[in-house]
C-alpha cells in the first residue's frame, strides 16, 4: 500500500481517490471490482450505543442478561462498553470476568485513541482497555479532517499519529484491535486523501478491522456502497473492512446491506435498532436479510430460530414495548387481516409470506376484524380447538362487524376474541355470574397525600361485587388504587379461594382511548388490559360510554381467560 501524501492535504479539500487506475471519476468508469463476502461478522453494540437511546438505562444486571441473550443468538462480537468511563461500566467488566461465560461470542472493550499530543504510555483510556481483560478492543478515532482541525484543534499529522500510535501500542500489548473510523463517510466525501491516510495508518499499525462509521447517519445506500467499495479495493484484502451505520435517514438497514455489497465483512449495530437520536442500524433485519435473502452466513444457521425471542427479551430488559411491525420478529410481521389473504393462506401458507415464520422463531397470526372472511374465522377457531358450524361462523362475522362498529378492536385483543368464539360454539364460562358491582371513591385530606394547588388530598376507592358462584350468592369488598384495582381485589376476595390460579393472574398494562373526542365526557371509551400468569400473556378489551363499565368488561375477560388457561401442575 502506498500512503497518500500528507503535505498537500488541506481541510475540506481534495479529490476522490479512484478505486483503481482505470477509474478516474469519469462517467462510465467501473465503480469497484469488489466481491461480496460469503460470511459477514455481526458485531453488537447494544450495551454501549444502544444504551444511548433516550429512555434506556441499563443496570449492570441488565447488561449481563443482554450479553447472555446475544451469546445465545450467536453474534460474533459483543461490545460491553467503555471501561473507565463510568462506575457502571467498570463494575460490569469486573463482574463479566467471572459471571459472563460466553459460548459463541467474543467480548470486546471499547475506547478511544490517545489524547491529542499526549504520551502513549501515560494515556489512561488505553490503560483501561488493557486492564479490561478482553482479548479484543475497539477504539474510535477521527477520520474527517474537519473534526481534527476544528474539534480536536490539532494539525492533520497529529490526527493521523493519534490513531497510528494507539493501535500500535494496544497491539504491542497483545490485543486484537479494531479501529472505528469516526465520520469517515463525511470525511471521504470532502477530503479522501486524509481519510485514507488515517485508515492506512491504522492498518499498518496492526488493526484487524477498519470499521467505516457513518457517525452523523446522513449517508444514503449508493454513497455507502461506493465508498466502501473504493476503500475495499484500495486495501486489496490486506485488512477486513466493517461498517457502523446510524438511522438518521431511515436507511440504516439499507446502508448496512449496501456496505456488504461494497465488500464489508463486518456490520456493527444494535438489536432492535436502539441508539442515539433515531437509533443505530437494526441487526435484527440485517441478520435476516443477509442470511435468508442474500445467502450470506451471519449467525449460526441453527440459531436463527432464536431471533424473535432474543429481540423480545432485550426489549423487555430495556423496558421498551417490542415493535409489533418490526420485520421478521414483530408480532404483526406475519399477521394476516384481509379476508383475501387468509383464505389463500388457508390453502397455501406461502401465498402471502416471504419466509416461513418459524425460521426466525415467529409465527403466523390470523387477525380478526370486520375485514375477516369465513376462512380467517375458521383458521383461528381451529388453532384454539373450537368447532364452528357454518351458521355459527356467519354469526361470528356479523357480531364482529357490529362490535367493531361500536369501537371494539379484536385484532389487539386475542383473549377476548377467543372467548367470543367459545361463546358462539355454545360455551358459557363456569366460574361466576355477575349480579352487580358498585364503586365508591372518597376524597379526603391526609398527611400522606399529594400536594396540588396547596391542598393535600387522599383518594380511597372501594369496590363491592355480588356474584353467583355454583348457585351460591357471594358478596365481597375490595379496596385498591383506583376502580380497576379495587374490582380486582373484590373478585379475588370473592372467588380466589375457589380458584387458586386466580392468585397468579396479574394485570401488567392498562390503556384507555377515547373514541369520539367530540362527545366530550359522554364519549365512548375503549379499554385494553394486558395480563399474565407468569407463563403466557394475553390482552382483553372493553368498550362503553362508562369507563368503569369498559374496564369491568376487559377485567372479567382477562380473569376468565386466565382461569381457563391456568397452567396444570
Amino acid at each position: 500500500m502506498t500512503t497518500p501524501s500528507s503535505g498537500s492535504v488541506e481541510p475540506g479539500r481534495g479529490k476522490r481517490l479512484p478505486a483503481d487506475p482505470a477509474n478516474d471519476g469519469s462517467e462510465g468508469a467501473p465503480r469497484s471490482s469488489v466481491r461480496v463476502a460469503e460470511q459477514v461478522e455481526i458485531y453488537d453494540t447494544t450495551l454501549r450505543d444502544g444504551s444511548q437511546l433516550e429512555g434506556i438505562s441499563f443496570t449492570v444486571e441488565d447488561k449481563l442478561k443482554i450479553a447472555r441473550q446475544l451469546d445465545r443468538l450467536g453474534v460474533h462480537y459483543i461490545e460491553g462498553g467503555w471501561p473507565g468511563a463510568n462506575p457502571k461500566d467498570d463494575e460490569f467488566f469486573r463482574r463479566a470476568a467471572d459471571e459472563l461465560k460466553l459460548e459463541n461470542s467474543t467480548f470486546v472493550a471499547f475506547g478511544s485513541t490517545r489524547r491529542p499530543r499526549g504520551r502513549i504510555d501515560q494515556d489512561q483510556t488505553l490503560q483501561n482497555l488493557i486492564s479490561a481483560g478482553t482479548k479484543v478492543v475497539c477504539i474510535v478515532g477521527k477520520c474527517w479532517d474537519y473534526h481534527v482541525t476544528e474539534a480536536l484543534r490539532v494539525e492533520l499529522e497529529e490526527g493521523v499519529a493519534m490513531v497510528r500510535d494507539s493501535v500500535e501500542f494496544l497491539v504491542a500489548n497483545g490485543l486484537e484491535v479494531m479501529y472505528d473510523a469516526e465520520h469517515v463517510f463525511d470525511g471521504y466525501r470532502n477530503n479522501p486523501e486524509f481519510s485514507m491516510q488515517v485508515l492506512e495508518a491504522a492498518a499498518v499499525a496492526g488493526a484487524s478491522r477498519l470499521v467505516l462509521c457513518d457517525t452523523n447517519g446522513g449517508s444514503l445506500p449508493s454513497q455507502v456502497r461506493d465508498t466502501v467499495g473504493e476503500i475495499v479495493d484500495y486495501f486489496g484484502g490486506d485488512v477486513g473492512i466493517g461498517v457502523h451505520l446510524h438511522d438518521d435517514t431511515a436507511c440504516g438497514v439499507a446502508n448496512a446491506l449496501a456496505g456488504v455489497e461494497g465488500g464489508a465483512i463486518q456490520v456493527q449495530g444494535t438489536i432492535n435498532g436502539y441508539g442515539e437520536r433515531t437509533g443505530n442500524c437494526n441487526l435484527v433485519p440485517i441478520i435476516g436479510n443477509l442470511s435468508l435473502k442474500m445467502g450470506i452466513e451471519t449467525i449460526p444457521a441453527e440459531n436463527m430460530v432464536h431471533l424473535t425471542s432474543v429481540a423480545n427479551q432485550i426489549a423487555e430488559i430495556a423496558n421498551f414495548t417490542p415493535d409489533p411491525q418490526q420485520a421478521y420478529v414483530g408480532a404483526s410481521a406475519f399477521a394476516h387481516k384481509a379476508g383475501l389473504h387468509t383464505s389463500a393462506i388457508a390453502r397455501r401458507p406461502d401465498a402471502y409470506e416471504h419466509i416461513d415464520p418459524k425460521t426466525v422463531g415467529n409465527q403466523a397470526r390470523f387477525v380478526v376484524s370486520e375485514m375477516a372472511g369465513k376462512a380467517g374465522i375458521e383458521i383461528r377457531a381451529n388453532e384454539i380447538g373450537i368447532e364452528l358450524d357454518p351458521t355459527a361462523t356467519s354469526e361470528v362475522i356479523d357480531i364482529l362487524k357490529r362490535l367493531e362498529h361500536e369501537g371494539y378492536q379484536f385484532e389487539v385483543a386475542d383473549a377476548s376474541f377467543e372467548l367470543l368464539l367459545r361463546g358462539a360454539a355454545g360455551w358459557n364460562q363456569p366460574y361466576f355470574e355477575l349480579e352487580s358491582f358498585r364503586i365508591s371513591t372518597q376524597h379526603r385530606s391526609g398527611s400522606n397525600a399529594r400536594a396540588w394547588n396547596d391542598i393535600a388530598v387522599e383518594m380511597e376507592t372501594e369496590a363491592t361485587v355480588k356474584l353467583r358462584v355454583d348457585g351460591e350468592r357471594v358478596a365481597a369488598i375490595g379496596e385498591g388504587n383506583g376502580p380497576v384495582d379495587a374490582l380486582h381485589e373484590a373478585l379475588s376476595e370473592a372467588i380466589g379461594a375457589r380458584y387458586p390460579a386466580f392468585d397468579d393472574i396479574k394485570l401488567t398494562d392498562y390503556k384507555v382511548r377515547v373514541l369520539d373526542t367530540s362527545a366530550g365526557t359522554e364519549a365512548v371509551t375503549r379499554v385494553l388490559i394486558d395480563m399474565t400468569n407468569g407463563v403466557e400473556r394475553w390482552t382483553t378489551i372493553g368498550v362503553s360510554e362508562n369507563i368503569v363499565e369498559a374496564s369491568w368488561q376487559a377485567l372479567v375477560d382477562g380473569i376468565v381467560f386466565g382461569l381457563l388457561h391456568a397452567p396444570t401442575t
